[in-house]
């Protein structure tokens, strides 16, 4: 099976970090960061990061014109 790298954006509910990385075209360090920070709409279970697809494109709308540099 190949390793479809595209998210399907119409059926998902929650992001891992790897798609966040795809999504902003950033490096795993870079991910990590972001998710991380103050703010960032993730969801914890044990040990994974989630992040509500929602919720996601919320933050984006309140961060416009916003730099973030990690």
């Amino acid at each position: 099976m190949k390793n479809n790298k595209n998210i399907d954006n119409e059926n998902i509910v929650l992001y891992n970090v790897g798609d966040i990385q795809r999504i902003f075209n950033i490096g795993k360090t870079k991910a990590y960061q972001l998710v991380n920070s103050n703010g960032f709409p993730t969801i914890r279970i044990n040990k994974k990061i989630y992040i509500p697809k929602l919720e996601l494109e919320k933050w984006i709308s309140r961060n416009v014109g916003k730099t973030f540099n990690y």
